[in-house]
């Protein structure tokens, strides 16, 4: 796996040279389109392709082959992920990950300078780029975001990473209609990986023309407009119209966009039973020899009912590529057996992540009881000791994967082995010792362990529904704990009840997740795992509003904060300083001492390695490689440009 930790000035000259090649090449062509966009050019209804392109188009080179225009791809979202089809249209910020993940590259901007002290980072955009309706993208539409969402208290009420560096927000300016400029009062050694994260396209995804008819700076009959389409205030209309989060694209059918298709039907439109996005016909990128980008006509997502209903769909030949939900060790078999019929053929998507399944123990409980409990680090590591790892290789991996705590892979230049073997031994004599010697001790009628308050000792697992691998593993676990004398429940819900329960709320006993970042730059970049940083820290949220709250003591939260013991302090001393730091070398070391620090604190239980996983692409679908990263960072398949696929 890639290690991605390149300088900005390495990143900026090994630039220059694809950049003068593809600017070579875009001034020397000439540019084509689809038949649909041809006809409506010869119908006057809409511009030459020559009009609709910037100056300088970015240039797309295909694994395979130039590809031709036409049909629709087929894939589906499963509960409340529509955030998933970032997946395969979302994922257009300044800079973006390159295709095989060992770097970052041009994208809305087709270049940029880093100072050398690492705190400006100037971006110049791509003239004449449109948005989906084929007004111009500038500069201005940058500093809307900038101006009037971020720095608005009413729309951004809390300003967060990585937008807030060193305690202070960015300083945004527009240096011309093309240029803008990021400016920090300290080093910020990480700022232009986290500009190719996912998560980070905001800058470029409010277009002013458009969103500027909800906001009170431009529409003085806002509020009146806002109570007509049923909303108490413009905040809540401009959210509705424009979202926080640049999410409009997938939340409605009205907002302008830059990706290579827009919604005609939404997520939880119309009977919510699909969503369906078409071709942009300003979508600002094209294939070597000229023709705009995307070949495919319209990206469908199916929203079945679960993930069986999605099995069957995937068997009988319904999608045409997905590798989301259904991919379990447990269904591959019969995914492979059925190419045939269905007429998929398997692709592999690489492990990235530090396990496959994080238990979290909700360590800032509400209920001070069981706050007492999990804080406990030796009744966490007798939990450890009683789970049999390779008893669940076996049965859910079907012998896929190798017992491991929650650490960087071994392939990472950060592997911790101390923090990725301690407490894996399956040992029911042990777990039993570290649980009497966590000092519960006393034991009710049917054997189970008594707490502090003298009741018994019960975790909740609340679980993803669309999850069946989490599932799997939690319903394994009252066999394990019983022996140990600690009862465990499991109970299901819809991803929408989990978020709330677990994510905004922080309600939970126990859940089982995974993501973040097991090598490369995703170690740096998404530490929800070496500390309670970010809302993903499902074991100790409150100990991440405590952090978050230091910054922005005004922050409107559901969960009450908590101040956290001195060493998860001194972790966060440790990241604020890499933070501010621009030496790699220097921020290798910091985050050393981070990882040593989580190994001795011990957050969470892993089970075992990721294994490599699968998914599956139509025959017919060419362009897409044989093998992607599988992360959310690296929004897989997306930096394999999606743009590119096309049917034989």
């Amino acid at each position: 796996m890639p290690r991605t930790r390149l300088t900005s000035k390495i990143v900026f000259l090994a630039l220059v040279v694809i950049l003068a090649a593809s600017a070579g090449v875009a001034g020397q062509m000439k540019y084509n389109e689809a038949p649909e966009l041809a006809e409506l050019v010869k119908a006057g209804k809409l511009p030459p392709v020559e009009e609709r392109l910037p100056e300088n188009p970015m240039v797309l080179e295909p694994i395979e082959k130039i590809g031709k225009y036409g049909g629709d791809l087929r894939t589906a979202l499963v509960g409340g992920h529509v955030i998933n089809v970032a997946r395969f249209q979302g994922y257009e910020n300044l800079v973006r990950w390159t295709p095989n993940w060992d770097g970052i590259m041009p994208n809305v901007a087709e270049s940029w300078e880093v100072n050398e002290e690492s705190t400006e980072f100037t971006f110049f955009l791509r003239k004449g780029m449109k948005w989906s309706d084929g007004h111009p993208f500038t500069a201005d539409d940058v500093m809307f975001w900038y101006e009037d969402v971020f720095m608005n208290p009413e729309i951004t009420p809390v300003q967060a990473a990585p937008w807030v560096h060193g305690g202070k927000p960015v300083v945004v300016e527009k240096i011309d209609d093309y240029t803008v400029k990021f400016k920090f009062d300290t080093p910020n050694g990480l700022f232009l990986l986290q500009m190719a994260d996912v998560n980070f396209g905001n800058p470029v995804a409010f277009p002013k023309h458009y969103l500027s008819q909800f906001h009170e700076d431009y529409n003085p009959d806002v509020d009146k407009l806002a109570r007509d389409e049923g909303f108490s205030n413009w905040v809540e209309l401009f959210e509705a119209k424009g979202g926080i989060f640049g999410e409009p694209w997938y939340r409605t059918t009205g907002c302008p966009t830059i990706h290579a298709w827009y919604f005609t039907l939404a997520p939880g439109q119309g009977d919510a039973s699909r969503a369906i996005a078409v071709r942009n016909p300003y979508y600002w990128k094209v294939d070597p020899a000229g023709n705009q980008l995307p070949y495919i006509d319209r990206i469908v997502y199916e929203m079945p009912s679960d993930v069986e209903v999605l099995l069957l769909h995937v068997l009988s030949g319904q999608m045409d590529m997905i590798d989301q939900y259904f991919a379990t060790p447990a269904n591959k078999p019969v995914v492979y057996d059925n190419q045939e019929r269905g007429g998929y053929r398997m692709f592999t998507t690489t492990s990235t992540m530090p396990n496959d399944a994080v238990i979290m123990l909700n360590m800032t409980h509400p209920d001070p009881v069981k706050r007492e409990i999990f804080q406990n680090k030796k009744f966490r590591i007798g939990l450890s000791h009683a789970i049999d790892r390779e008893e669940i290789i076996d049965l859910v991996y079907v012998g896929q994967g190798e017992p491991h705590q929650v650490a960087p892979r071994p392939e990472s230049d950060l592997y911790n082995e101390r923090m990725a073997k301690q407490y894996t031994e399956y040992d029911v004599d042990l777990a039993n010792q570290y649980l009497d010697e966590a000092g519960f001790t006393q034991r009710d009628r049917e054997g189970y362990r008594l707490g502090p308050d003298g009741k018994r000792i019960t975790i909740v697992f609340e679980i993803d529904a669309a999850r069946p691998m989490f599932i799997d593993i939690a319903e394994l676990l009252p066999g394990y704990w019983q022996q140990v004398g600690i009862d465990v429940q499991v109970r299901t819900m819809d991803r929408s009840l989990w978020e709330v329960r677990v994510r905004e709320n922080a309600e939970h006993d126990a859940t089982i997740h995974k993501f973040g970042g097991g090598t490369g730059a995703v170690v740096y970049l998404d530490p929800r795992y070496w500390l309670p940083m970010d809302g993903n820290a499902f074991y100790a949220r409150a100990w991440q509003v405590w952090r978050a709250m230091r910054d922005n003591p005004d922050m409107p939260t559901a969960i009450e904060p908590q101040e956290p013991p001195e060493e998860v302090k001194r972790q966060n001393e440790l990241y604020d300083k890499l933070l501010v730091t621009g030496d790699p070398a220097e921020q290798k070391v910091i985050m050393e001492e981070i990882l040593d620090l989580a190994a001795d604190v011990f957050y969470h239980i892993g089970i075992t390695t990721e294994p490599d996983n699968y998914g599956i692409a139509n025959k017919r679908l060419r362009n897409v490689p044989d093998t992607m990263p599988w992360s959310w960072i690296y929004p897989h398949p997306a930096p394999t440009n999606p743009q590119l696929y096309f049917y034989e």
